[in-house]
């Protein structure tokens, strides 16, 4: 698993003591995508407070400056976002470049369907092998044209129409989809209906209502939900204030969980209900975490996490529960390695599709570090002793994958030996001064410029 080339920078994690301390995490990558594109579709000036300063948010901000909104960064660290209104994109003049960010590909996908000229994307070369056909297929069948790459892939381009509505069934439940078509249906006459077979994280119905919009929820006899999205309505600016990112916040809460004698506190956590599935599923794991002060702030509920190191125990985690934390499978497999017993996670397909194949690269590294694992198609097994830790030794290749990397740093703070990431630079993603804080809260990495 060596990969060492020129320009990377390597970090390595070392074998830590009990993690202590209060940190607040950045804010919530999705909801800070969606104030920026609903904020620059909006009439007025939006407050955007605690927005993940990451590069995939970034991208998504110099996109809608692109599509007419001016997006400006506020000397007391918020950003206002003036918005243009609903119907009122300009044409880039240039290329879109969407980076590492799927979520801001696909979404600005769904809200250039309906705009009278044609939108062009480019992103990094873990973005160019992602699949966008799930994109391309509902806002080709409202009306708009994609001409891509074979099997609809990085680098497209949209030219927008007037669209007509549909009833679109999600083949599996996918937040970014639902919202691609939510997103064209913005400026499409009538009404717009998708239907998920499973919840799956509903920040852009709130975040609409949170603007003025009414979108229709039911849920079905089947335990999946029917959205409902009259075209045209005008969008108000509001202003938003984005809590921590639960799927940042993931991985100092397992480095705690896993550190007996750690008892550190997360303030300011987004606890969707269909977000907060990896602190349901530790746990069930055994782990001790409270959840204190539980309040709302723009229609979505948050609170302040405390987590207590531990023992944790093997469990069957129910595949039903992988769409309420797809993207923290990554560091809940690291957590299963230091579980006693066996640890078997079903459901997750969708995490071949991710930034990387997650579950091919997270066993190849569990593998070259010491934990036995078992590859499912869906999935994966993890058999550990809980009381003898992995042995690590390993220097992995994140795949130009961010969640890969930070979870490896957590695995190499409880192994024997150091755990090294070939590049640490692609946790500025969605996790900035990840290192930093980790390291204020008692890790030891170190780093080095490779080339």
């Amino acid at each position: 698993m060596n990969s060492q080339k020129s320009g990377t920078r390597p970090v390595s994690s070392h074998r830590t003591g009990p993690l202590t301390g209060t940190i607040t995490v950045p804010g919530d990558k999705s909801m800070s995508h969606r104030a920026l594109i609903l904020g620059g579709s909006a009439t007025g000036t939006t407050r955007v407070t605690g927005i993940l300063e990451g590069e995939d948010v970034l991208c998504t901000a110099e996109a809608m400056r692109q599509l007419g909104a001016r997006v400006e960064k506020q000397p007391d660290g918020s950003w206002a976002v003036t918005g243009r209104g609903v119907g009122a994109l300009t044409e880039p003049d240039r290329v879109l470049d969407m980076g590492n960010s799927g979520t801001a590909a696909r979404l600005l996908m769904g809200l250039v369907a309906s705009a009278p000229f044609t939108t062009f994307f480019c992103g990094d070369a873990s973005l160019h092998k992602r699949p966008m056909r799930r994109i391309s297929d509902p806002i080709g069948q409202m009306g708009a044209v994609v001409t891509s790459r074979s099997g609809d892939r990085f680098p497209l381009a949209v030219t927008g129409r007037d669209l007509m509505p549909i009833r679109y069934e999600l083949p599996v439940a996918s937040a970014q989809v639902k919202s691609a078509i939510l997103l064209a249906a913005l400026n499409t006459p009538g009404t717009t209906t998708v239907v998920e077979p499973k919840p799956s994280r509903d920040h852009t119905e709130n975040m609409l209502r949170h603007f003025g919009a009414r979108v229709e929820v039911e849920t079905d006899t089947g335990g999946g939900r029917i959205i409902r999205y009259d075209g045209q309505q005008e969008l108000t600016a509001a202003d938003v204030i984005v809590p921590a990112d639960p799927s940042s916040a993931a991985f100092p809460a397992v480095a705690a969980a896993i550190t007996p004698g750690s008892d550190i506190r997360i303030t300011n956590v987004g606890m969707n209900p269909l977000r907060d599935g990896i602190f349901t599923t530790l746990r069930d794991m055994g782990a001790t975490i409270d959840i204190e002060n539980l309040r709302t702030e723009a229609g979505e509920p948050v609170a302040d996490i405390r987590i207590q190191g531990g023992t944790l125990k093997g469990i069957e985690v129910p595949p039903e529960r992988a769409v309420s934390m797809i993207d923290e499978y990554p560091i809940l497999f690291v957590a299963a390695a230091f579980a006693e017993g066996t640890t078997i996670m079903r459901g997750l397909e969708e995490l071949r599709v991710k930034e990387s194949d997650r579950i091919a690269v997270m066993a190849e590294g569990l593998k070259a570090c010491g934990v036995t694992c078992e590859e499912l198609e869906d999935g994966l097994i993890i058999h550990s002793s809980g009381s003898t830790p992995p042995q690590g030794g390993a220097t992995v290749a994140t795949e130009l994958d961010h969640r890969i990397a930070m979870s490896f740093l957590v695995l190499g703070m409880r192994t024997e030996h150091p755990v090294t990431v070939d590049d640490g630079r692609v946790m500025e993603t969605s996790f900035p001064g990840f290192t930093r804080l980790m390291t204020d809260l008692g890790a030891k990495f170190t780093e080095e410029q490779a080339g």
